[in-house]
């Protein structure tokens, strides 16, 4: 037998549960920049999210709707579209992963995976607005 169509690391989880776990380990590391997990569960975040930063970098409302409808989170989202998308000078190999020894209950091995530009987000966060209201007090 031939294992076609069975692409992506299985989790042991039923695919609803493993989707939200990759949904939950992507949003964290928009938000934190760098996150340590298991090697498997990183290596599968890069997998899917140097996607989603390639379609960000690529702008428009047809993918800021993937993105929004992949990540499930609105705040992640716009992150990654309005401050990191921009700030990337690379053309792929968005994410590092680095070997962080192993788990001390089950030994397994552990990764931190992180953006390997340097993302600046209090610069690019404060100099926007967030609101209308605050854009039209701006303009007066």
């Amino acid at each position: 037998m031939h294992a076609h169509g069975k692409k992506g690391r299985k989790f042991g989880r039923k695919k609803d549960q493993r989707r939200a776990l990759l949904c939950g380990l992507m949003c964290s590391l928009i938000k934190y920049q760098s996150i340590t997990t298991t090697l498997a569960k990183a290596k599968e975040v890069r997998r899917n999210l140097e996607k989603l930063i390639t379609m960000a970098r690529k702008g428009g409302l047809h993918n800021r709707r993937i993105i929004i409808a992949r990540l499930n989170d609105l705040e992640s989202a716009t992150i990654l579209m309005d401050i990191i998308a921009p700030q990337l000078k690379r053309n792929s190999g968005y994410l590092r992963i680095e070997h962080a020894g192993f788990r001390r209950g089950d030994n397994s091995e552990m990764g931190t995976i992180s953006f390997v530009d340097d993302i600046n987000t209090e610069v690019a966060a404060s100099s926007k607005p967030t609101t209308k209201k605050e854009s039209k007090k701006e303009d007066k």
